[in-house]
């Protein structure tokens, strides 16, 4: 879904019909609103007549009763179109707010199942900019300007229907004045929609560098390049700014256009009525309500003038959104999937595998890769960066399928599997914690997140957890803030191993676990570890060989191929590419 610079953007609103599409799910909703709109709209076109009558028959009475009942039919005239408005304010704002919230929640589902790769492509600064900016331009479509441009038509049509019927000339001679309207808009409306798109565009790339910068701020302030972020970050606001200077101007000139052409209209077509008036051949009641009428008309077509504009916003950000709901994932069940055997053994096995990134098509991150790890085998990878080792783990998570070969779990192709079967028969220990801006007990239980309380605290004691969990203000039901910046890094690695205690699966995957760590914390990490692995298949990288010593099988990769294996002894004395890493390491750490 990766935007395509050549693809035209908000060059129509067909776009629409996304909302309209999610809105549609409220028939009821949308019937309340249109029969109020109905009513007030019916209301307000009301009154210029009701003038009318009080200024030909009221005025021309003799007694003051009939002033006031002509004045009693203005007042609930006017009571009407009061609650008939309030009406219709309370179902289109409860429409453009239950639609948006569809809109977002159809979105962040499609989001979950696309596959990694596609987040390599997309910046995740900018989905959360259409999640929040796009949607709350949706909102003000569906909740205010379409009903502002839909009671505005009706009544636009009702006084035009009504002015024919006063005056058939005055109202033919004012139609002349609409092709000079239309024109306008037309011309300066697609300039407009090309802008509002645009400017939605920057708007994302303000948020992008914002969640950017933040996300990094130590490394900000550590290099001192507060300076330089905020050059940057007003580069992006100036633009935003820039464009929205030019979306302005062009709309306050189709504006200012619209009004004059119309208003001049309805001056010469008044000035025409007043003549006729003192020739004796119209009322002043009813040149009167021509003028009111002639004023409505004028304010409908001003205002959707402005509606236009408001639409063509909202078509580019259903546009944006619709590309997010439309992605489709890379990675998906097959139509019959295939289930894996019970019990789970554990077995992984890569056969001849060839993959290359979608961002890096170049490079391959696996060249000709063949390995089976046995069951309850405890198999080391190692490897200078870049030789492939996480790669493996994103496949046998099926994050992204080789271009070549097959990996396969238990004798069955991933392939061939639910890609949720798979992920559930293993448990992962990241080497970059993950913690939610959530409880300590809702971190947990993302391992498994039906887990009692006792269960929570078994893994947390066999993690190396507990202790500093119950030493917590609330105990389990304290927040961790943002990333867990209440804890330690030693602490947030022992959470995550207790995620993969509660996780309990046959397959382990241990990524420079213990990488980023001091002594006294790699050592109770370390302990940890050594009560997850048990009884399990694990795979462990590690740039520290020390950390691999009591592996079953070390396995060395360099360039995406499999260059040695054998045991930490073995390795060491045959004076290949892992002796002289081990070499690197050890000597530098008796020096």
């Amino acid at each position: 879904m990766a935007s395509n610079p050549a693809r035209p953007r908000g060059r129509s609103l067909s776009s629409l019909g996304m909302i309209w599409r999610f809105a549609s799910h409220y028939p009821s909703r949308i019937a309340a609103a249109a029969l109020a709109l109905l009513v007030a709209a019916g209301a307000t076109s009301g009154v210029p007549w009701a003038f009318k009558l009080i200024i030909d028959k009221g005025f021309g009475s003799q007694g003051t009763g009939d002033i006031a009942r002509w004045f009693e039919y203005l007042l609930l005239l006017v009571g009407v179109m009061a609650l008939a408005t309030a009406t219709r304010f309370y179902f289109v704002s409860w429409l453009g707010e239950r639609t948006v919230a569809d809109i977002r929640l159809a979105v962040h589902r499609n989001l979950l199942r696309l596959s990694p790769g596609f987040f390599e492509e997309n910046r995740p600064a900018e989905i959360t900019s259409r999640l929040t900016v796009d949607t709350t331009i949706i909102e003000q479509v569906v909740g205010t300007t379409v009903s502002v441009a839909l009671r505005n038509l009706v009544m636009g049509t009702a006084c035009l229907v009504i002015l024919f019927v006063l005056s058939a000339k005055l109202a033919g001679l004012m139609l002349l004045g609409i092709p000079l309207v239309v024109v306008p808009i037309t011309f300066v409306g697609r300039r407009v929609r090309a802008i509002s798109s645009r400017s939605q565009d920057r708007i994302a790339d303000v948020g992008a560098v914002t969640s950017e910068v933040l996300s990094a701020m130590k490394i900000v302030q550590a290099f001192g390049q507060e300076q330089r972020e905020t050059g940057r970050f007003t580069a992006a606001v100036e633009s935003v700014f820039a464009t929205a200077k030019k979306r302005m101007i062009l709309r306050a000139v189709m504006t200012a256009i619209i009004i004059f052409l119309m208003f001049s209209a309805i001056t010469m077509v008044i000035w025409q009525g007043a003549i006729d008036v003192a020739a004796g051949r119209m009322t002043g009641g009813t040149i009167a309500a021509f003028v009111l009428y002639g004023g409505l008309l004028a304010g409908a077509f001003g205002a959707l003038s402005e509606v236009y504009g408001d639409l063509l916003r909202a078509a580019g950000a259903s546009e944006r959104l619709g590309e997010l709901l439309a992605a489709q994932p890379d990675i998906r069940p097959p139509a019959h999937p295939v289930t894996l055997p019970t019990p789970a053994r554990g077995e992984l096995a890569f056969e001849d595998i060839i993959f290359r990134y979608p961002t890096r098509p170049e490079v391959s991150a696996l060249d000709g890769f063949t390995l089976t790890v046995a069951p309850r085998e405890r198999l080391a990878v190692v490897g200078p960066s870049g030789a492939g080792k996480t790669t493996l783990f994103q496949l046998a998570q099926r994050f992204y399928d080789p271009q070549s070969g097959r990996v396969l779990l238990d004798g069955v192709d991933l392939k061939d599997a639910d890609p949720a079967d798979v992920r559930s028969r293993i448990a992962m220990v990241p080497q970059e914690t993950v913690m939610f801006a959530a409880s300590a007990r809702d971190n947990l239980r993302y391992g498994r997140w039906d887990a009692s309380d006792d269960e929570l605290w078994r893994a947390a004691r066999d993690a190396n957890a507990e202790a500093f969990l119950r030493a917590l203000p609330d105990g389990l039901d304290t927040f961790m803030g943002e990333g867990g910046a209440r804890l330690s890094g030693g602490q947030r690695q022992r959470i995550t191993i207790a995620r993969a205690l509660l996780r309990d699966a046959p397959l382990l995957l241990l990524d420079e676990a213990t990488s980023a760590l001091d002594a006294d914390s790699e050592r109770l990490v370390q302990d940890a570890l050594d009560r997850l692995m048990e009884h399990r298949t694990t795979i462990v990288i590690a740039h520290r060989l020390a950390t691999v010593r009591a592996a079953d099988r070390i396995v060395v990769m360099d360039a995406g191929r499999i260059v040695e294996q054998g045991t930490h002894a073995t390795l060491a004395s045959q004076g290949g590419l892992y002796a002289r890493l081990a070499s690197l390491q050890f000597d530098g750490l008796a020096a």
